[in-house]
């Protein structure tokens, strides 16, 4: 490697050295004026008009000041998480060939649960980031840009809010590939500044479903904000048919307020440090595969699902009423599976590739089996397996 690639390591290495828990206090201020000024709000709705009249004067200047600092803290979109089923289908070639991925990154203000908001880091406006798949032997190029490329409004605001809090630690962003067989993963050829791009292009040469991340300074900040995805590289000969496949990612996340406290929350530094997150999450946020968007399947079919751990603390992945048929342990697809498994744990930065067929309808729930982090941090989401009734399989017992 030469001088410039070794220095541009180190400085990812030891990029937490140069950024202290000073940070603590930036974020909390953050917080803390976004939460004002939503108190300022509803003060002034509750005003009468003649007490609003006497207070307009005397107040409009602060009122002013405090919605423009306010701005930074307005949703930037409607949905943070990512759906289950979002992902490429099976690749059905059977030659290597030239594959491009292009990825954005932002950060957006959005909802981790109601009443909640954060700001996240992301790649391509969601948590996780794209799926991205491949097949062993393609030449794989990344193309990555550091802001939303979509529309001059979009822009302004990224510029706008990376001037703002670059002290925050986003001034650059990169992606460091565990599929990558090279020098950091691709992350010294890829730190992007604001409004800046960079490519670079790799061979795929070992299958298995991998995690991808942000590896730029502060590495463990960055990815405590969202900055996480999957890469599955499919072998020559490609996989078996299922019915479904699902893409989930839990992360932890780490708040200056407990879980479920009301208004913007600030990253907190300080828990993360601690190891101490307030949240665990599938896809970004409370609920994000629930409802609506819960997994969805139908009797007999065969599913497929890659689960992976984003950020920093290992899961312990269950699914309550069902039992794995095939489990692909640490992402290893082209080894045997081990067969009929209750719950695995998956390592932070990796992931596993599991296969069943549910026999019986309803609602299965995804869960944390360390259950705290499931019932009280957010670690849920439902399947929901749709068909008929199979009350040989399944059911009460007549009195």
């Amino acid at each position: 490697m030469n001088k410039t690639g070794s220095l541009l390591l180190l400085s990812i290495a030891l990029g937490g050295a140069t950024s202290g828990c000073s940070d603590e206090a930036k974020y909390k201020a953050m917080a803390e004026k976004y939460n004002a000024v939503q108190a300022d709000k509803t003060r002034h709705k509750s005003m009468t008009v003649e007490q609003m009249a006497q207070h307009i004067d005397g107040d409009m200047q602060h009122t002013l000041s405090m919605s423009v600092d306010s701005d930074a803290h307005q949703l930037d979109t409607d949905e943070i998480g990512r759906n289950a089923d979002d992902l490429p289908p099976p690749i059905n070639r059977s030659q290597a060939q030239r594959v491009t991925v292009d990825l954005y990154t932002d950060e957006l203000v959005a909802e981790m649960m109601p009443g909640v908001t954060y700001q996240y880091w992301a790649y391509n406006g969601k948590v996780p980031g794209p799926f991205i798949r491949v097949r062993t032997g393609d030449s794989v190029q990344i193309n990555l840009r550091h802001g939303n490329p979509a529309g001059a409004e979009k822009q302004a605001h990224s510029e706008h809010s990376a001037a703002q809090h670059a002290a925050a630690g986003h001034s650059a962003h990169s992606i460091d590939l565990h599929a990558v067989v090279g020098p950091g993963g691709g992350a010294p050829l890829m730190q992007v500044a604001q409004g800046e791009a960079k490519s670079f292009r790799f061979k795929a040469m070992r299958p298995g479903i991998y995690v991808y991340h942000c590896a730029s300074p502060h590495v463990p900040s960055h990815i405590a904000n969202g900055m996480y995805g999957m890469i599955l590289v499919e072998p020559p000969e490609g996989l078996s048919q299922v019915d479904r496949e699902f893409y989930v990612m839990q992360g932890d996340f780490y708040t200056s307020g407990k879980y479920g406290e009301k208004g913007f929350q600030a990253f907190s530094k300080d828990k993360l440090l601690a190891e101490h997150p307030e949240y665990f999450l599938f896809n970004g946020r409370v609920g994000s595969l629930s409802g609506e968007r819960a997994l969805k399947a139908k009797v007999g079919e065969k599913i497929r699902l890659f689960v992976g751990v984003g950020s920093h603390i290992t899961s312990n992945f269950h699914i309550i009423g069902a039992v794995f048929d095939k489990l692909y342990k640490d992402g290893a697809i082209a080894n045997p599976p081990l067969n009929n498994v209750q719950t695995t744990t998956i390592a932070a930065g990796s992931a596993v590739m599991i296969e069943f067929t549910a026999e019986v309808p309803g609602k299965y729930l995804l869960v944390d089996h360390n259950l705290t982090r499931a019932i009280d941090k957010g670690a849920l989401a439902e399947l929901i397996i749709e068909g008929p009734e199979q009350p040989e399989l399944y059911g009460p017992v007549a009195n």
